[in-house]
């Protein structure tokens, strides 16, 4: 066969498997809304304000994209960026943050935390609309990574009836 030919069959080949562009729908998929967030948000407050933290929370969208935050009275400055870092951590790995500080604690993983905007602590807890990921929850401010999740946690527990 010439190059001719092999260049004809494999463009026939890759004709065969794409769909004409009539025939495309444009992509559906689940996603935090405004609402969703701010509930979030709110459940977050509410159980850290019940256990006397003062915290920043960001909530990112699927695509690791800021829907909401709130910088709670009082707390510190970096208190902002890290609940945004804790989120895109969680998003972006599907896990905790704290899952993930467990994770590039071992010598073999530690390579990981080479990815920008991840932080390997906790705080950051993923939100899942079944077992896709649909965005992340991010808190920072209370003494200690396991109670910011813990504060997330109860955030999530607000919408998880929506999350089905």
């Amino acid at each position: 066969m010439s190059f001719m030919s092999n260049a004809i069959v494999t463009a026939t080949i890759s004709l065969a498997f794409i769909a004409p562009a009539s025939a495309q729908a444009p992509q559906a998929e689940k996603n935090v809304s405004m609402k969703m967030a701010l509930m979030i948000i709110e459940g977050t407050l509410e159980q850290c304000a019940k256990d006397g933290y003062k915290v920043s929370i960001t909530i990112v969208d699927k695509g690791g994209n800021v829907a909401a935050s709130l910088r709670g009275d009082g707390t510190n400055p970096h208190t902002m960026d890290f609940s945004r870092l804790k989120a895109y951590t969680a998003r972006t790995r599907g896990q905790t943050s704290l899952e993930f500080k467990n994770l590039t604690d071992k010598p073999e993983s530690a390579y990981l935390k080479q990815i920008p905007n991840v932080v390997a602590v906790g705080g950051g807890v993923p939100i899942k609309a079944g077992n896709e990921v649909i965005g992340a929850v991010g808190v920072s401010g209370a003494p200690g990574g396991e109670k910011d999740e813990a504060c997330a946690n109860a955030g999530i527990a607000k919408v998880a009836d929506n999350l089905k």
